[in-house]
């Protein structure tokens, strides 16, 4: 075992050998991102730097643009008055010069090219003729005259160290040129007008003919610019003229090196630190693992509960729910941690019984067997559960608050609600049953028979009186016992309703059992002065009990002459008609009496429900069992004459 345990070590060692060489690829990789850092920050730098020059030559050069184009409008707008004289053109020059303009000479020159005026009159000795005169530039004179728009010369030396060009714009009176003024720029002096002194101490400013030669330069510190310069066209006056700016060589500041060697110092001692921290980092694994592990193993447990787990602190804030829990009540996770009292899965209704029970756990008063609370589901549903909470001890044994469980018992408390109200519905409908088929009907069926003992008994009574002879006696007093082992009869069958099983099922013809039970309502039919329409052509033979169908007739017939009571004699009419239908006899009972209301047509078969005042109840209930038990069906419908009519429905025997 010792061994196994060792190898087993040596093993785990082997295969995390590789984090030693982590501290050392830290180092390095830090070292080299420091580096990598200070090259893009010096190459971000030197980027924005060459940024700003690109900005400041373009703003520069449309500054000297600016110049220009106002010292042309300036130009074009001298006046005869300045030109006729030179005291009153000096003014003129003075003006125009007063303007920083950059311009050391204004000339004007009349129509035919020949020098009227110019201040100040020294010029280059090359470029004065005879007469003392300047002589400005032949062919750019021509070229503004004949575009009738200001041009611009090219540029040429002035003495040995400096070069100036000529800008020509023609003035007009009346439509028609009048002269060329001629405004000289000596390219050095233009820069020094020009140029501002924050930009001359940033960069070298030149002006660089089309050869690259530099026709001059503006800059106020000595030293030679040794970076990258920019350039762009200087138009105008143009001519292969170009603006050069050179930055100068500016020294690496201070800052930027003590902060290197702060990242390489910082770099060595967090090797240092982690080198340190390797044998505690090691520890703390193997605990971490085994954390770990048990740590999946009870989440795996609790997601596959059904039981929801939640837990609190000890004044009642939600720290942990678990899935089954979340599903329970409809809300998520983190919408539950952190909520406090009222939660939002209490029901509205059960909510001070909810918060009693609640205050109750927090003081450690909790039942102990587990109680029953009504949570209320995000969609509103409400749901029975069935909770238990116990103490959450940490880890220094202490109680932190309190761990429940919950199980939802909404569909066991609906379960024993349906038996209950089954059981209920049961002991209701056999009570009726019992009730209302075997006492209330015995009464009820009993009527017809005993009333016609009575009659055939006063009969022979009124006849024995009148000393009658004994045959006519006698056939009242058979018809009298006939009619009492009828009540017999019925008394029997009433039971063996009760109990299928004895019932007696002979094959017999239903246009008998009609005529039999019409012949017990003839005293009503004809008191009551109603019309009987039979359509009994068919020959129905059916199977069941003769004296049950008999009585079953016998209520539906009694049922529509009592309808027709408040009916007028005239419409008094009572038809019953009997036809096969699919190997089914069918048979119809019609009435035009008082009709049933749509109401009361879904209890119209209920025991014990009448629309008489004088009614039990049975009479359609019994009707609808007698059918029932032959395998047939009653049902109702209303009577588009008026009325009532009632189809019974019912197996045909095989012939």
């Amino acid at each position: 075992m010792g061994l196994v345990t060792a190898s087993a070590a040596t093993e785990r060692i082997s295969r995390w050998r590789w984090l030693w060489i982590l501290p050392r690829l830290a180092f390095i990789l830090f070292v080299g991102g420091v580096a990598l850092l200070l090259w893009m920050s010096d190459r971000a730098d030197k980027e924005e730097k060459r940024a700003t020059l690109i900005s400041d030559i373009l703003w520069l050069e449309q500054n000297l643009r600016f110049h220009l184009t106002r010292n042309e409008e300036v130009l074009g707008r001298i006046s005869p008055a300045h030109t006729v004289s030179a005291a009153a053109f000096e003014s003129f020059a003075h003006t125009v010069f007063g303007f920083e303009s950059g311009l050391r000479q204004l000339i004007w020159l009349g129509t035919d090219g020949t020098v009227r005026q110019a201040h100040p009159i020294t010029m280059d000795p090359s470029l004065v003729g005879d007469a003392g005169e300047a002589v400005p530039s032949r062919q750019s004179f021509h070229l503004a005259r004949s575009l009738g728009k200001p041009v611009y010369s090219k540029a040429y030396p002035y003495f040995t160290n400096d070069w100036q060009f000529e800008v020509h714009v023609p003035v007009s009176r009346e439509g028609r040129i009048v002269g060329v003024a001629v405004g000289v720029y000596r390219i050095r002096e233009l820069l020094g007008d020009s140029v501002p002194w924050w930009l001359a101490e940033r960069y070298r400013i030149s002006v660089v003919g089309d050869s690259g030669k530099v026709l001059g330069t503006r800059s106020k510190v000595e030293s030679a610019a040794t970076e990258e310069g920019y350039q762009v066209a200087f138009e105008p006056p143009g001519w292969g003229l170009a603006l050069h700016a050179e930055p100068y060589h500016a020294p690496r500041p201070l800052a930027s090196v003590l902060l290197s060697a702060s990242l390489v110092i910082l770099a060595m001692i967090v090797l240092w630190s982690l080198w340190i921290l390797r044998r505690h980092v090691l520890r703390r694994q193997a605990v971490e693992e085994q954390l770990q592990r048990e740590h999946a193993f009870r989440k795996a447990m609790e997601d596959s509960l059904d039981t929801g787990m939640r837990a609190r602190t000890l004044d009642g804030e939600i720290i942990y729910v678990n899935p089954a829990f979340c599903r329970m009540v409809g809300w998520t996770a983190t919408e539950l941690i952190g909520k406090r009292p009222p939660m939002p899965y209490w029901a509205d209704d059960y909510l001070d019984e909810t918060r009693a029970i609640h205050d109750r756990v927090l003081a450690g008063n909790g039942p102990e067997e587990g109680f029953e609370l009504k949570f209320k589901h995000r969609d509103g549903n409400v749901i029975d559960v069935l909770v238990h909470e116990a103490p959450l001890i940490d880890a220094r044994g202490q109680q932190s608050g309190w761990m429940g469980s919950m199980v939802d018992i909404t569909e066991r408390k609906q379960a024993e609600q349906r038996v209950r109200q089954q059981q209920d519905r049961l002991q209701s409908t056999a009570r009726l049953i019992a009730m209302g088929e075997m006492a209330s009907s015995i009464a009820h069926e009993l009527n017809q028979p005993l009333a016609a003992i009575s009659s055939y008994c006063t009969g022979a009574v009124n006849l024995l009186r009148s000393a009658a002879p004994a045959t006519e006696v006698v056939p009242a007093l058979n018809k009298a016992v006939e009619q009492a082992h009828r009540a017999g009869q019925i008394i029997r069958r009433i039971y063996s309703l009760a109990r299928p099983s004895e019932s007696r099922v002979e094959r017999l013809l239903l246009a008998e059992r009609i005529d039999t039970a019409l012949a017990l309502m003839e005293g009503d039919i004809r008191e009551k002065a109603i019309r009987v329409t039979l359509d009994l052509t068919a020959d129905a033979a059916i199977e069941g009990d003769p004296v049950l169908l008999e009585q079953a007739l016998f209520n539906l017939f009694r049922n529509a002459v009592e309808a027709m009571r408040e009916t007028i004699p005239d419409h008094r009419e009572l038809g019953i008609s009997l036809s096969r239908a699919d190997g089914y006899a069918l048979l119809k009972v019609a009435d035009r009496g008082c009709g049933i209301d749509a109401g009361v047509v879904e209890r119209l078969f209920e025991p014990l429900f009448t629309t008489k005042t004088d009614g039990m109840g049975m009479g359609l209930a019994i009707c609808r069992s007698v059918v029932e038990n032959h395998r047939g069906r009653l049902a109702f419908q209303p009577n588009p004459l008026g009325g009532a009519v009632f189809t019974i429905l019912l197996p045909l025997t095989p012939s």
